[in-house]
């Protein structure tokens, strides 16, 4: 708890960041067990599965490209949005990378929704709108929460250097892995392989694994409650998407490497 109290900030007095701190962690880690348990977001190789999670309503189906597009492009417009609402907010260091960070991440992934990624499924409307409006609140809290503190004590431990660093690597190792997914299958291709080159040799989802590391460095850029409460709410999640795609693979490939963990190296 004291390494926790020199690395944070105290929490700004705004219920709305608070709520969204436990909210936020906890819908995360609730939908990474209900992926373990079979009930799954309906998108990528599970967009059909049976009982997957969701609202309950709206099972109605988009195609791929424009159901990521809605995921990500609300997210994005509120942080490139954010400097314009907010007064000041780009008077810290700690706003403008924070803001950045947010901005370049969702922007990076509709780029590649628009112009890397070939799509050959569908995604159900209620996993669309539960997905897109986690992004959006992080989006909007994380910078709100940031600007709230801004002219507050700063934390005895600055991570501000580490968290650039990380979140640079991630953002290129998360692009890296994405090309290389992207290359599998040939233009009209709609048959699922099994990835190669990069991480893929040890991870089934490298790209996770460099999803978590983007969401660490805007957490040590940032030093808040909120943004450490989303990025452990999002590894849960993560771990447990990806652990439910190795299974996914070791049923659909009978010569899936048993050695390639789902996450982390020799780990998990």
């Amino acid at each position: 708890m004291s390494f926790l109290k020199a690395l944070l900030f105290p929490p700004p007095p705004s219920i709305f960041v608070s709520a969204m701190s436990v909210i936020s962690f906890t819908s995360l880690a609730i939908t990474g067990a209900s992926e373990l348990m079979g009930r799954h977001l309906r998108y990528s190789k599970f967009w059909d599965a049976t009982g997957g999670a969701g609202l309950g309503v709206m099972q109605i189906r988009i195609s791929s490209r424009a159901g990521m597009l809605l995921l990500y492009a609300p997210a994005m417009v509120a942080a490139v949005v954010a400097p314009f609402a907010i007064p000041g907010l780009l008077d810290g260091v700690r706003s403008q990378l924070v803001t950045a960070a947010v901005a370049i991440h969702f922007a990076k992934r509709v780029l590649e929704v628009l112009f890397l990624h070939s799509y050959s499924g569908q995604m159900i409307l209620d996993s669309i709108i539960l997905i897109s409006l986690s992004y959006f609140l992080f989006a909007v809290t994380v910078i709100y929460s940031q600007h709230l503190v801004q002219n507050t004590v700063e934390p005895a431990v600055d991570s501000t250097h580490v968290g650039v660093v990380l979140f640079l690597v991630g953002i290129s190792g998360n692009f890296h892995q994405h090309y290389l997914l992207s290359r599998l299958r040939a233009k009209g291709e709609k048959v699922y392989k099994m990835p190669k080159g990069g991480l893929f040799g040890w991870v089934i989802c490298p790209h996770y694994l460099f999803e978590i590391l983007i969401f660490v460095g805007i957490s040590l850029m940032s030093q808040t409650v909120y943004s450490l409460s989303f990025t452990l709410g999002s590894t849960a999640y993560l771990m447990g998407r990806s652990h439910v795609t190795r299974r996914w693979y070791l049923t659909k490939f009978e010569d899936f490497p048993k050695d390639v963990k789902a996450l982390i190296p020799y780990v998990f």
